[in-house]
């Protein structure tokens, strides 16, 4: 399936594909062409929505048991998405990738992504532990921009787990982007995308700086608010902690 085959599949369209020459010679796709490669990228983005809505159950499940089991819940807001065919279509591009759907799978990990929105920067580290610790998760890459925040100023714990999906015709592995921010973080990166966005990725030098300092002020007021929690609840226990989870980078990395 090629990638002009996906685009036309997202269009709705049965123009020519592989590109017409001056004399008016081009490759055409068929109505049952058509057909099959919708229902081969239907299957494969639903592999992904399954995946995605997998990794959301046990996040439903965690947080009725800190509802209803602990005085405490971390989990504020949970949202995700799955990518639509144009948007893959323009990263295929964009990364120089064959359309080949086993290697798209290979090296495109964020087709469908969960973001858990937390109160405080512990939470975040706490609900990474309770996710990734399941037995049938698997932790493929961690990047946490907590610790070692991006230039911009921008803030998040990523991490991309393999979630079994379980088909009528057996076990297929999907990869799921899930990131973990706080209420300020999340706050502070919504606005970051709403101007880079206006501004085409082209922002002025003076919004930059802005935003940078936005970002600044935001973690300060991540580590007054937690001050603040811990001294109307007390500590909770311990869970992985940015030097910790070092060690757990290091061991996927090694994988």
């Amino acid at each position: 399936m090629s990638t002009a085959a996906l685009d036309t599949f997202d269009t709705g369209s049965t123009r020519g594909i592989g590109g017409g020459n001056a004399g008016g010679d081009e490759i055409t796709i068929s109505a049952s062409a058509l057909r099959s490669l919708g229902d081969q990228m239907q299957r494969f983005l639903l592999e992904y929505r399954f995946a995605m809505q997998e990794v959301e159950t046990k996040l439903a499940i965690l947080r009725e048991e800190f509802l209803h089991m602990h005085e405490y819940n971390p989990i504020e807001h949970v949202s995700s998405r799955v990518k639509s065919v144009d948007s893959l279509v323009a990263k295929l591009e964009r990364r120089g990738l064959s359309n080949d759907f086993d290697e798209i799978r290979r090296e495109i990990h964020d087709i469908a992504g969960v973001r858990v929105t937390c109160a405080f920067i512990r939470d975040v580290y706490q609900l990474f532990d309770l996710l990734t610790q399941q037995d049938d998760i698997t932790v493929l890459e961690v990047e946490d921009y907590i610790e070692s925040p991006k230039p911009n100023g921008y803030k998040s714990l990523h991490t991309i787990i393999s979630v079994p999906v379980y088909l009528s015709s057996g076990r297929v592995d999907v990869p799921v982007e899930v990131q973990f921010r706080t209420i300020a973080m999340d706050f502070w990166a919504s606005l970051e995308h709403k101007i880079y966005y206006k501004y085409d990725r082209q922002v002025p030098n003076s919004l930059t700086r802005e935003l940078k300092l936005a970002a600044d002020i935001a973690a300060e007021l991540d580590t007054r608010m937690e001050r603040l929690h811990v001294q109307m609840h007390g500590e909770p226990p311990a869970h992985t902690a940015p030097l910790e989870l070092r060690a757990v980078e290091r061991q996927v990395h090694r994988a």
